[in-house]
């Protein structure tokens, strides 16, 4: 009998990937906007470019991961490791202001975030094919 797709992926898998692909779309859709519940990025050419870019990469990495294939879950952890550096690089410029603290501890999070979510895929490395 053919297992269905879900039962060859583990629980927290799913869900991280789903977490990747609303947090990169959220991400994403900030980068246009650049307001997301009172946050806020430059209102510059670069700061979309780089922030869609980066959340891009986030979803992506999302969708790459759903595949348990080892191949694509070593490209997204490259995906979430860019998204680190360039959110690091976003504040470096100040493309993401750091002028209040809820700005910070927003960014601070978010980061925080991507990292656990990639720290998360390479405990579970042998879970892919």
């Amino acid at each position: 009998m053919d297992k269905s797709a879900n039962q060859n992926r583990p629980r927290g898998i799913i869900i991280l990937a789903f977490l990747m692909i609303v947090f990169g779309l959220a991400e994403l859709t900030t980068s246009f906007t650049h307001r997301f519940f009172g946050l806020s990025t430059a209102q510059v050419a670069t700061s979309t470019y780089l922030g869609a870019t980066i959340g891009t990469l986030y979803a992506v990495a999302g969708l790459l991961v759903l595949s348990m294939k080892k191949r694509a879950a070593a490209i997204a952890l490259v995906f979430l490791i860019t998204d680190i550096v360039g959110r690091i690089g976003m504040v470096v410029t100040g493309l993401f202001p750091v002028d209040s603290l809820k700005q910070m501890a927003a960014i601070i999070l978010g980061t925080s975030i991507v990292a656990i979510f990639a720290v998360y895929v390479g405990l579970k490395w042998s879970t892919f094919r």
